[in-house]
């Protein structure tokens, strides 16, 4: 049978309600989860954020990123609307983007312990530079951090031309 029941949809209390509030302060607390329907199954659930937007903790000015995050599920899934408006949070958050891809990497572990995840920022340049941190993480010990470690490893060994952002 397709679909879930009432206790396969969890605690979720966002997705469908219109009454959204969206917090202009980082707001960890209004991430949700749901159970995975398929833990015996290793897949890549991946979210992309082009509209992330956080700021400089020492100018206050706004940084613009497509932030792109993807995991393995173990137990516990992040729900989509609830991963929007936490990120939409970090609109008044002042950090640097190293820390604000770690925090998110953080939270999510935190939240639904995926067997992998990794985070990526991809910042439009400020002053004519772009950063674009990346993080990730595996499950010590197991499969998942070696596939950490040999994911770093070859992180970005063909990055994009970037002559357009």
């Amino acid at each position: 049978m397709a679909g879930r029941t009432e206790n396969e949809r969890g605690s979720i209390s966002l997705l469908g309600n219109n009454n959204t509030k969206y917090s202009a302060d980082y707001a960890p607390e209004v991430l949700e989860t749901f159970p995975n329907k398929h833990p015996d199954r290793d897949y890549f659930v991946k979210f992309n954020c082009p509209e992330f937007t956080s700021l400089c903790p020492i100018t206050g000015q706004p940084d613009f990123a497509t932030i792109y995050i993807s995991y393995i599920p173990a137990e516990r899934m992040v729900e989509s609307k609830s991963l929007k408006l936490y990120l939409f949070s970090f609109r008044n958050h002042g950090d640097f983007h190293e820390d604000c891809v770690n925090i998110i990497m953080n939270d999510l572990i935190k939240l639904m312990e995926p067997k992998y995840i990794e985070v990526w920022g991809k910042f439009l340049p400020r002053g004519g530079i772009s950063i674009d941190p990346y993080c990730n993480y595996g499950i010590k010990g197991t499969k998942w951090e070696e596939l950490a470690w040999q994911r770093l490893a070859q992180h970005d060994m063909y990055p994009e031309l970037v002559n357009n952002r």
